[in-house]
């Protein structure tokens, strides 16, 4: 909020209010050294904090006056200093088939998109995203096309699902009864290339008394940051998806132009050192479907050779085309006739459906109206967090 000041006789430049804090997207320690100084008794920061990371995690509040077990006094102090308010919403879609789109606004205009897909199995998933744009340039993504304009805080990777659950009126439900069940940072960006917010997100995401979503319902989808890989583990405790898309590094040099920094030898060692990989905690590998360029039978016996001795599930994604596309997508037949060599090598290998296409919700589909921020836009940029966000 900007106040303007009048000018005194000596023509005193106006002064601006400081916006409030952003309180969502810290952890009790965070939330604690925030709210200590505006305390009568300073000593009681962390059970206050603790009382707050409950009502905007677990439940959702937006509104410090719905913190019914905090004095009212309190509660207007509070309330005075700090914000709770979302990322805004600029656009919502909703697809034919159910899927929903959200393209989010930060503080200074940044713009993102998170995507919910129900039904998945008896799951709902939501989609979210880890940066603006994309450094990686994978040749058959939409998100690629779009130039990197900077990381996503850990309150705007949160702020998404926040969005989310207002939006399905899915906050206080039971686990059972919930729709989102399921995160996957599969949306813009490459997580490992934002670990540290990532891996802040996901410990707020995974807290009983927080979004309580458990680790094993948490996936990270990553084209292949190989020295990260264990780290993550370690970190997050996560499940482990990789973009693999080519058995070849000539291949996957064109494709997923990271390989020819970390090629697949090296990844797949990273992976191999993956905490906890086992048949119950399974690498999912991606391999998208490109007519006449990865889906020969020849490449579905290579796959099966290459991930020998890897606990593994292998998602079979038909290309999901956008504006400008260079690829097409397999012929069905082809596609099923790739996954009955995986099949029958032992490896589980759905055939993707498709979701979300008509709204360019489908994976791959992906890009925000951002734009490449200047470089002294980025640096003026907070590094870690937000100020408070504009409501929706």
């Amino acid at each position: 909020m900007t106040i303007l000041q009048i000018p005194s006789p000596a023509r005193a430049p106006a002064m601006k209010e400081a916006a409030p804090a952003f309180l969502p997207g810290l952890d009790r320690e965070g939330l604690a050294a925030a709210i200590a100084p505006h305390l009568a008794n300073p000593k009681q920061a962390r059970m206050r904090a603790g009382q707050i990371f409950r009502w905007i995690y677990h439940a959702g509040v937006q509104d410090f006056s719905a913190m019914t077990n905090i004095a009212r006094e309190l509660r207007e102090t509070l309330a005075s200093h700090f914000s709770l308010q979302r990322p805004q919403i600029v656009s919502r879609q909703v697809a034919s088939d159910g899927v929903r789109k959200w393209l989010l606004r930060s503080a200074e205009g940044i713009e993102f998109e998170t995507v919910f897909i129900p039904d998945v199995a008896r799951y709902g998933a939501l989609c979210v995203s880890s940066q603006v744009g994309c450094t990686l340039t994978c040749s058959f993504c939409h998100t690629g096309t779009q130039k990197l304009v900077r990381n996503l805080s850990t309150a705007e990777i949160l702020g998404q699902i926040m969005v989310a659950r207002d939006d399905l009126d899915d906050w206080g439900s039971p686990a059972e009864a919930r729709a989102i069940t399921n995160v996957v940072f599969m949306g813009m960006g490459e997580p490992l290339y934002n670990l540290d917010h990532v891996a802040e997100a996901i410990d707020i995401l995974a807290d009983g008394e927080g979004i309580s979503i458990g680790r094993r319902r948490v996936t990270v989808s990553t084209a292949g940051v190989a020295p990260r890989i264990p780290e993550l583990g370690t970190r997050t405790n996560a499940m482990l998806a990789i973009s693999l898309h080519a058995t070849r590094d000539d291949l996957r040099d064109d494709l997923v132009p990271l390989n020819r920094k970390y090629p697949i030898a090296e990844l797949l060692e990273s992976i191999r050192a993956y905490p906890g990989l086992s048949n119950a905690r399974r690498v999912t590998f991606e391999y998208v479907m490109l007519r006449g360029v990865n889906d020969s039978l020849a490449e579905a016996r290579a796959l099966v050779k290459l991930l020998a001795g890897i606990p593994a599930k292998i998602n079979l994604i038909p290309f999901n085309p956008w504006p400008g596309a260079p690829f097409l997508c397999s012929d069905r037949a082809q596609i099923e006739a790739f996954a009955d060599i995986v099949n029958r090598a032992g490896y589980a290998a759905p055939i993707r459906k498709p979701r979300g296409r008509d709204i360019l919700a489908a994976c791959g589909q992906l890009r925000s109206e951002s734009v490449k921020a200047r470089a002294s836009a980025r640096r003026a940029m907070p590094a870690e967090r937000p100020s408070s966000p504009p409501g929706p």
